[in-house]
């Protein structure tokens, strides 16, 4: 069979759409297809997210990418684990799904998670926000994936809005604990040489002001 080619030009617009319309967009999701497409548009928002990333690192505003180095890596770091969790979770909810009562196979289930990594970029963005910005993600998350449940998997709203709505709270409270833990991790052995270096600079200049106004004193 001839493979179908991809058509990355029509990746914004896919993006957009989901983000603007997702009711519109999991309705009319086509459920058949093949893999590489969802992936190829997972990828490439892995790739903006890790972008956002590598720039707050950078910028020294962020908890994740410690160093300059550390935060280019997370161009090539975040698509691939991006690409890897995707087929995980799109698993763990083809479970939920299916014990939810959708019809719908793994493939489905992977278009839909594939599809849901638009909220990446988003999410690197709200994350600026202490605490605030994590709630934010999740809620967004949990508008999206319960979305997704109504109109690609044909599940209740109500079903979807209470399992969803338990999952994403208990979720959420891991990640509160996980970014704390985060924001309060103990400096590296870089930084603290780096700050003792500076302290002993410090150190020496006052040093040398003192001995300077000394010699001063007794001329």
């Amino acid at each position: 069979m001839e493979e179908k080619s991809i058509n990355f030009a029509a990746i914004p617009q896919t993006a957009v759409k989901v983000l603007t319309s997702p009711a519109e967009f999991f309705k009319t999701i086509p459920k058949t297809g093949g893999f590489i497409e969802p992936l190829v548009f997972a990828l490439i928002m892995g790739f903006i997210a890790g972008i956002i990333h590598a720039i707050v690192g950078i910028l020294g505003i962020g908890y994740i990418g410690r160093t300059f180095l550390e935060s280019l890596g997370l161009i090539i770091f975040v698509p691939i684990i991006v690409v890897i969790v995707s087929f995980i979770s799109a698993a763990i909810l083809f479970v939920i799904w299916k014990l939810m009562g959708s019809k719908e196979n793994y493939e489905t289930s992977y278009r839909c998670v594939a599809y849901l990594q638009v909220l990446g970029p988003v999410a690197g963005i709200l994350n600026l926000i202490p605490y605030a910005g994590i709630i934010l993600s999740m809620l967004l998350g949990l508008f999206f994936i319960v979305m997704a449940s109504i109109y690609a998997h044909n599940i209740a709203d109500k079903k979807a809005w209470i399992v969803f709505g338990i999952i994403f709270a208990l979720l959420l409270i891991f990640q509160i604990k996980a970014e704390y833990n985060l924001r309060n991790m103990p400096p590296t052995t870089k930084e603290v040489r780096e700050k003792m270096e500076e302290l002993n600079r410090q150190y020496q200049e006052h040093l040398e002001e003192a001995q300077r106004q000394a010699e001063e004193a007794r001329k």
